[in-house]
């Protein structure tokens, strides 16, 4: 039998091609029929899961695979996009349009602030030497201050996100600078936070020249906790306050003629100046040289007259070019109401008793009876001398006005003690933009420190410029306010949660500021304008709005008083209507 077999003709009969079973193909196919193709040599834990990518999406592309079949592969989840249905119409980018009009309050009503003095030196005066029109803010009067917000990160606070958590999916935040920078200015310098955050100067306390106005005393009820369901309201008080510049106050042109300094500020300016690298706001300084002086001016409605609020936080408030949707939460609407706060907070935490009130050695330089309808506020204008000089050839001082507040007794000597007046606000804790702020109204008492520490991180600009203004007043004490809205939908009512009060070296520490620091920066932007070769000269110190740089221009003489002319030289709406 085995001699018969033809090992030939079995070896033909054999099919061609490499092994048994139907023809390889590449076709997708089967009678018109797609299928996913697979691999005959491997085992089959599933013949298809066509929604295995949906999945994957929705857990973020990572792959995870139960018990079972986690060394198994799922065959045709590569060719899902054969079987998925056609696409509809996009309707994403479909809106609904809103016919309703945003109802907003142009003015807070009684108690706005009063801003007097303009900007600049070389305006025409009325009345007392250095007095100016007087100019009301309000919402909406505001310019130059649209835009603030800080890019960057969200905060994890009550969401439970992670801090950074998809930051770099987030639109980069663009502001606008405070002034408009004009193709004839010079730029002579371009500092980065970083150089500023080096430098140092050693000064001492300083010393007093001269002092005017008056001061009430404090009212110590509000350093007890109110009873909950039983606080203060903030109550709306007209009174006069000023904010004039330096080359427009009387004192301190007295005191440049007799050359008792080089360098002449006001506390508000120089405290922007020494805590610049905390800043993120766009803000800008103007200087003038004449001679061997330095005066360092502020332009009228400038973005540092402004309390802002939250600007160091990791999720700021939003604009409205940024998505911000509640109009009273946008960083110009927060500034206006923080500015507003502060300036009646001051007025009613004071006993406003005439028998009892301080006067100090001249009457106010800017108050005149006769123009003014309302009362001057409980201040004290005292005008200080710093020594500045890094050797005896060549002395360098600084002249500054500081301003103090209120008085109180202290309760052990009995003397009197300065106090700087000061007020935190909050506007909605669960809002965005709020910082991962704690609710005062629970927390205030029991954790204090938890809700200081929150606003050092979200305030810190503000925080610290309060504060070198109460060092450089050499105040006893600095009373912060802590003021929230009555209700968070409403940006017009206030209560007084508690205040709470600081020794201003203390607080200095708590927030690691460095006086020495903010002394080394002001004197490095005096000699940058002393040691150009115009005796007259003037210069605009400008923050960048987007990027942590300061820039220095050179600009020429009369490119601020031009704008004071012709706002001088309008016709005025109530002179009209006389007529």
């Amino acid at each position: 039998m085995a001699d018969s077999l033809d090992y030939v003709q079995i070896c033909e009969s054999c099919p061609p091609g490499d092994g048994w079973g139907p023809s390889v193909t590449t076709e997708t196919t089967l009678n018109g029929v797609p299928y996913a193709p697979f691999s005959k040599g491997d085992k089959l834990g599933r013949m298809a899961d066509w929604t295995a990518e949906g999945k994957d999406r929705e857990r973020g592309g990572r792959a995870q695979y139960n018990r079972n079949f986690r060394d198994q592969q799922v065959y045709g989840s590569s060719h899902a996009v054969t079987f998925n249905a056609p696409v509809a119409e996009d309707e994403s980018t479909f809106s609904v349009v809103s016919n309703t009009r945003d109802s907003t309050k142009s003015r807070f009503g009684r108690g706005a602030v009063f801003v007097r003095g303009r900007g600049q030196r070389g305006a025409a005066s009325t009345g007392r030497g250095g007095r100016q029109a007087v100019q009301r803010t309000g919402t909406g009067a505001r310019q130059g201050y649209g835009g603030y917000d800080r890019g960057g990160r969200s905060n994890a606070g009550r969401g439970g996100r992670r801090f950074g958590w998809k930051d770099y999916d987030k639109p980069t935040r663009n502001r606008d600078a405070s002034i408009n920078i004009k193709a004839e200015w010079k730029l002579l310098e371009e500092i980065d936070f970083n150089r500023l955050a080096k430098l140092n100067l050693d000064t001492d306390d300083g010393e007093d020249l001269d002092d005017y106005g008056f001061l009430y005393h404090y009212d110590r009820s509000y350093d007890k906790q109110p009873i909950k369901g039983a606080e203060k309201k903030l109550t709306p008080i007209d009174r006069a306050a000023y904010n004039v510049t330096t080359s427009s106050d009387p004192v301190i042109q007295d005191l440049a003629e007799k050359e008792e300094a080089t360098i002449f500020a006001t506390d508000s300016i120089l405290s922007m100046l020494m805590c610049s690298p905390r800043s993120v706001y766009p803000w800008d300084i103007v200087i003038s040289r004449q001679g061997k002086k330095i005066f360092f001016d502020k332009r009228d409605n400038a973005a540092l007259d402004m309390v802002t609020v939250n600007e160091n936080a990791a999720d700021a408030p939003l604009d409205a070019a940024d998505g911000g949707k509640d109009t009273i939460n946008q960083p110009p609407a927060l500034a206006e109401e923080a500015t507003y706060i502060n300036h009646n907070f001051a007025n009613q935490v004071v006993n406003e008793n005439e028998s009892a009130k301080v006067q100090m050695a001249n009457a106010n330089p800017f108050y005149n009876s006769s123009e003014d309808t309302d009362p001057p506020a409980s201040k004290a204008y005292k005008y200080r001398r710093f020594d500045l000089s890094t050797n005896e050839e060549e002395p360098v001082y600084i002249i500054v006005r500081t301003e103090v507040d209120a008085v109180q007794k202290n309760a052990i000597s009995g003397e009197d003690q300065h106090v700087t007046i000061k007020a935190l606000n909050e506007f909605d804790s669960k809002a965005p933009g709020s910082g991962g702020a704690l609710d005062w109204r629970s927390k205030l008492v029991t954790q204090r420190g938890a809700v200081v520490a929150t606003e050092m991180k979200n305030n810190s600009c503000k925080l610290a410029r309060w504060t070198v203004q109460s060092v450089l007043a050499k105040a006893d004490l600095m009373k912060l306010g802590f003021v929230s809205r009555l209700n968070p939908r409403s940006n017009d009512k206030h209560v007084v949660l508690g205040v709470i009060g600081w020794k201003p070296r203390d607080f200095a520490n708590q927030m690691n500021l460095s006086l020495s620091n903010g002394w080394g920066i002001v004197r490095t932007i005096a000699d940058m304008c002393l040691n150009t070769t115009d005796e007259e000269a003037k210069f605009v110190l400008a923050k960048d709005p987007n990027k942590s740089i300061l820039r220095l221009y050179e600009v020429p003489t009369g490119t601020f008083e031009e704008d004071e002319e012709e706002e001088e030289l309008a016709p005025q709406p109530e002179a009209d209507a006389e007529q």
